[in-house]
């Protein structure tokens, strides 16, 4: 089954990217990932705003930092969580401790957006689709792969399960984020064989559910929601990154993946990561 894929409520959906210079940063990830880029500002936007397409399907979204705006220490890339509704979301929000930091509003008729901040000082955005229903170039080369939130609070967990449902699994290697009935979702839309082929791997329960990981944030990193894209080959992404002008933070192997760390010339950081299932 192919179409368009669609998000149901609680499950992030689109990433973006705001920097001081777009030109450099459409030149850095369009030559690491193979991206093109289409306008996607309206006549009346106060900065410039591309879609990122890989092989025709959008990838991200990449934004011009407007002059005088508030910025933040450093670019930060921006994960989106799929709202219905994004008002009585955000009233969720409040209610669970959260706050609401730019209150949902139009989007040039692609769709209703929203920032907030989570008690322990995550930012993330909502995201009410129109237009554009989110991404959907995922888990391919050069597509986005998850969003993980990196925190140390250990309460975390019940601000999401309140605001979205969320189930957090410790699997002993690492915190498992489900959105129940994503599996479901995805198997009456774009992917009817996805319990069929997760099952030919070694993956954890209910995997089809999964939408991110729970990660401890390090000292010298403030609560954060980060983004992993996939690669072909990890070792080939960090030599083309810096290549490009980046910087590989650090390498890792995992059982299941070969990651690199990566901050690109203005700052931003994400993971390029290579999947590696293990044997049955």
């Amino acid at each position: 089954m192919t179409g368009t894929r669609t998000y149901p409520e609680g499950v992030p959906s689109w990433i973006d990217l705001e920097q001081p210079d777009l030109s450099a940063t459409q030149e850095f990830y369009g030559g690491l990932f193979g991206w093109t880029f289409v306008s996607a500002a309206g006549p009346d936007a106060l900065a410039r705003y591309v879609i990122a397409r890989l092989d025709g399907r959008d990838a991200a979204g990449l934004g011009e930092a407007p002059e005088g705006g508030i910025r933040r220490v450093a670019p930060t890339w921006n994960t989106y969580v799929a709202a219905a509704d994004a008002d009585a979301v955000g009233r969720r929000i409040v209610e669970s401790g959260g706050r609401i930091i730019s209150a949902p509003a139009d989007v040039d008729g692609a769709g209703r957006a929203a920032e907030a901040v989570d008690p322990s000082g995550a930012r993330f955005r909502l995201w009410q689709a129109g237009q554009r229903p989110g991404v959907q170039a995922v888990n391919v080369p050069g597509g986005w792969n998850f969003a993980d939130l990196h925190t140390s609070d250990a309460e975390e967990p019940r601000f999401y399960v309140a605001v979205f449902g969320w189930e957090f699994a410790d699997l002993g290697f690492g915190t498992l984020i489900r959105c129940p009935g994503y599996g479901n979702h995805l198997a009456a839309t774009v992917d009817p064989d996805i319990r069929e082929r997760q099952a030919s791997d070694v993956t954890p329960p209910r995997f089809e559910d999964a939408i991110g990981w729970l990660a401890p944030a390090h000292d010298d990193e403030p609560p954060h929601w980060h983004v992993a894209f996939t690669v072909a080959d990890r070792d080939d992404s960090a030599a083309s990154a810096e290549r490009l002008g980046g910087t590989v933070l650090a390498t890792t192997d995992s059982d299941w993946t070969r990651d690199a760390l990566v901050r690109d010339p203005q700052g931003g950081v994400f993971t390029a990561s290579q999947f590696i299932p293990p044997a049955r």
